[in-house]
Parts: structure tokens; sequence; C-alpha cells
């Protein structure tokens, strides 16, 4: 979703080129210095968790449904092994014999309304007959949206994805704010509309199913960046929702919203949190200011923890990139929108291509089948503005097309 904000600012330098761009600029400056002269009322919040005490935070009621990066990794190799027992706990109780299948790993990037590349994706990839039950899935920024519904899978939830991404405007994800909101408030636009979307799709029968696959050893992670601390955090939506907490489906929500929260662009999602009893709050943006894309963390040695636990199988990951990898040329324009805009949209493309070497190195490491799909460099559809429905259904039919018509995989990122 982070990726959003390029064509955002793009689109916003378009239409206030010129005289146009003059004057609001006549209009905007002196409001933001009144502004400033009269005081601004910062949108107010609790404490945020101290520095020391990052990693110790928990959601109240809910201890252990999440990691910081780095320094709480520590958690994540004990549910790996309790996901792993309850794999085989459910195969006995199913009657399964002989050794453990393939399990099979999805990654889902960042991209925006990109998104609907994926989305058609994996349509494609139902109607080919040849798409697996994921033991992982895993989603960041618009990724964490498709998220869940990849993780459940079947014909309704594909049908949700196709729905979202081909039929949703932006009336449908944001609200405009006032131009003074750069300075009075939280962000320029309100997400509202996208959290009461995100209420609408992600319902508690669709969570009660997503905990009836953490009875089966399957795994659904999402990230979110806490932006206090600024470290990446993996939140466990599979434990979320076995809890049987009564808040977690709001959880839930929030953090899907959070993945997607543009900082600046939407409003930070406020999660409470608790160290020692005492309540603290921690700002939480889109997880693509952390990555664009994760698979589990770096410090993780499947091998050996496999070895440990005495597993023996076969491992494949599958990542698709809802962006392209080739970085684009057009000629830029003097103006500072212009140039903002295309320093974040080099930024973004640079970050996401390092996370695929990054865990390509990793898949290396520990013996995972690597495969990647993105969006063709030929695809040139018209993209006026955000979440453009003609574009997007342009783009889930090339996504669809690619997965039913074969393999759109690759078996190295770009360059290597």
């Amino acid at each position: 979703m982070l990726d959003a904000v390029v064509g955002a600012a793009a689109s916003t330098q378009r239409s206030v080129t010129g005289s146009a761009f003059i004057r609001t600029c006549r209009v905007a400056i002196p409001g933001v210095m009144l502004a400033f002269l009269l005081g601004c009322a910062s949108t107010s919040r609790q404490p945020a968790v101290p520095e020391s005490d990052t990693a110790r935070a928990q959601i109240p009621g809910m201890p252990g449904v999440r990691y910081v990066v780095p320094e709480g990794i520590a958690g994540f190799e004990p549910d790996v092994l309790q996901a792993a027992a309850a794999e085989q706990q459910a195969r006995s109780r199913a009657g399964a014999t002989g050794p453990l299948p393939p399990a099979t790993f999805l990654a889902l990037s960042g991209g925006g309304d990109n998104g609907a590349f994926a989305a058609g994706l994996l349509n494609g990839w139902t109607a080919a007959g040849n798409r697996p039950q994921f033991k992982l899935v895993t989603g960041i920024s618009t990724g964490a949206l498709i998220a869940p519904f990849a993780f459940v899978g079947g014909a309704k939830h594909d049908q949700a994805l196709r729905d979202f991404y081909t039929g949703v405007t932006s009336k449908d994800v944001l609200e405009a704010r006032s131009i003074l909101a750069a300075v009075t408030d939280d962000a320029m636009a309100d997400n509202a509309p996208l959290r009461r979307l995100v209420g609408r799709v992600m319902t508690a029968e669709l969570m009660q199913e997503i905990a009836a696959e953490h009875a089966k050893g399957r795994v659904l992670l999402i990230g979110t960046t806490n932006l206090d601390a600024r470290r990446g955090v993996i939140w466990n939506l599979t434990k979320i929702a076995a809890s049987g907490h009564p808040n977690s489906l709001q959880l839930i929500q929030d953090l899907m919203v959070a993945s997607a929260a543009i900082p600046g662009g939407f409003p930070p999602m406020m999660i409470d949190v608790e160290v020692d009893g005492r309540r603290h709050q921690e700002m939480h943006v889109d997880g693509g200011t952390s990555a664009q894309v994760f698979v589990y963390p770096t410090s993780l040695d499947v091998q050996a923890l496999a070895a440990e636990a005495g597993i023996v199988r076969d491992r494949s990951l599958y990542i698709i990139r809802s962006s392209k990898l080739t970085p684009g040329w057009s000629e830029v324009e003097r103006r500072t929108l212009s140039i903002a805009g295309r320093a974040v949209a080099s930024l973004i493309t640079t970050q996401g291509i390092g996370d695929l070497y990054r865990i390509y190195a990793i898949a290396q490491r520990d013996r995972v089948d690597f495969n990647l799909a993105y969006i063709p460099a030929s695809f040139d559809a018209p993209h006026p503005q955000e979440f453009d429905t003609d574009y997007m259904r342009a783009l889930f039919k090339v996504g669809y097309d690619l997965a039913s018509q074969g393999q759109p995989w690759v078996k190295r990122p770009p360059g290597m």
C-alpha cells in the first residue's frame, strides 16, 4: 500500500500544475503559517512504550501473538515447533501415515492497487487446478489485505478477492481532509472507509476459519511497522484468531488496516499494549516502511530446527510481488512533488528488489525451492489515479491469465 503514495503524489502534481499550482500555494502557505502561529493541537495518544521495553510489550489478554524484529524473534522458534506438532497431531487424527507432505509458503508483497495482480494470479492459480494449500502465508501492506483470503482459500474467498480488487474505488478507501491536516492532524486523508470495508470482509466467520487452520499447524502472518521504535512487527493472525479473546476480531481488522496505513497519507493505527501491567500505546503504520515482502526471520535456521525436531520434508516458496521489477524511465519535471514522488518510487523499487535478494539467499541457505512472480514489464494499461477500476481489472486479468495458462514463476530475482 505504501506504493500508492507515489501515485497519489504524482496525481496531485498533475492536478495542480501551472497557475493552479501557484494558487494552491498562495492559499496553503498562509494557512500553514497561521496554524503554526496559533499553535497546532496534536492528536492525543497514550504514552509510548519505553525503548528498553519494546520487545517486552504485549497485547493485553493475548501474550505471544507477535514478534518484534529483531529483538523479539526468540518467540518465533517455539511457535514453529508448536505448529509442526499440531500438524502431526492433525494428521494422526485423520489417519494419515507416511512422510510429511511438502510444505509450501506464500509471501504477498505490498503494492497498493497493484494488489489486483496478486488477486488475479491467485484466482487463476485456482482455475489451473494446481494451487497448493499453504503451510505459511505472509502479507505486508496490500498483501496483508489479501493474505487471510489466500490463506483460507476456496471459491468464496477467491471471489472476495476478485470483488475487492476489481470493484473498489478511491472513495472506498479514503476521505480527503483539509490541506491544513498536514500540520493539524495525523494524516492528509482519513482511511475510515477502508476500515469499514475491512470490517465487512474480515468477518467473525472468516476468523473462525483461520482459527480452525491454527489447530492443523498452518500459520498466517502479517507485518506492520512500530513507528515509535522504528521496528518491524510480525503478527501471528492464526494465534490471535484461536485465542478466544473477545477483542481478537477487532485486533485483526485493525492490524490489516495498520499494515496498509501510508505514513502521512493515512492515520496510524494506535495499538494498546502493556508492560508489567502498565498500559501504553504503540503507533503502527504501513509494513512497507520496513520491508516490501517477508517470509520468516533471517535468524531462523529452518534446517537446524527441523533436524532438532526430527522433521524431514521438502519446502517451496512462492512470492507474488505486486509491482514491476524494472525501474521504468520517464522525464521528471523540475517541481517539488514530481521530484519527491519519483525519489520515493525509486526507493520502493530498490527496497523491493533488495528484499527479493535477501529472501533468495535465505531460501538457498535453507534449501527452499524459490519461485517468484511479478507484474510483467509489458503491462502498460493507463493508470490515471489510484484505485482506478479499469486499471485494476486489466491487471487482475494479467495475473489470472499468467497463472491459468501456465506457470508464471521464475527461479531467481532479476540480475542473479
